[in-house]
């Protein structure tokens, strides 16, 4: 971890683990609504990144091998960061204000709802393999009901 005068770690390199993969970074509240708005229908993951080396070290690379294995995945892929980030975590956070705050965490939506959640004690003393595994059967899980409905 690489630590400036008055500034905590240096996240960047957690960042890019996610924008590589095609995530798309909310940096701001504005940013967070623009898109739950404008991505409303089809599938979307909902990243809620960390600096959590228990956890979130175990989740981004757990998503990767997800989206690896996958044909079903989500339309649309965003991520907040949590504890850098702040007012756009809390924004996204409103769209599921009946889970409690969770980071890391995936929210899963479909057509603007949110229909599962992944929080931290699903992620946190697992491997990459097993978070894989629940993102994996939440993707099939929906893309069943969604292949369904345009039918």
């Amino acid at each position: 971890m690489q630590f400036g005068f008055g500034m905590g770690p240096d996240t960047s390199w957690m960042r890019k683990e996610l924008t590589d993969l095609g995530v798309e970074e909310l940096r701001s509240p504005e940013d967070v609504d623009k898109v739950m708005e404008s991505k409303k229908e089809g599938t979307m993951l909902l990243v809620i990144n960390s600096v959590c080396g228990c956890a979130a070290g175990n989740a981004r690379p757990g998503l990767k091998s997800a989206l690896e294995k996958t044909s079903n995945k989500p339309d649309h892929l965003t991520t907040v960061f949590a504890g850098q980030d702040k007012e756009a975590t809390e924004k996204a956070r409103s769209y599921f204000s009946e889970y409690p705050p969770s980071s890391p965490a995936f929210a899963y939506f479909v057509d603007g709802e949110i229909k599962a959640m992944i929080p931290r004690h699903r992620i946190e003393g697992r491997t990459s393999d097993e978070v894989a595994n629940d993102l994996l059967m939440v993707f099939d899980a929906f893309a069943d009901k969604e292949e369904a409905k345009a039918e």
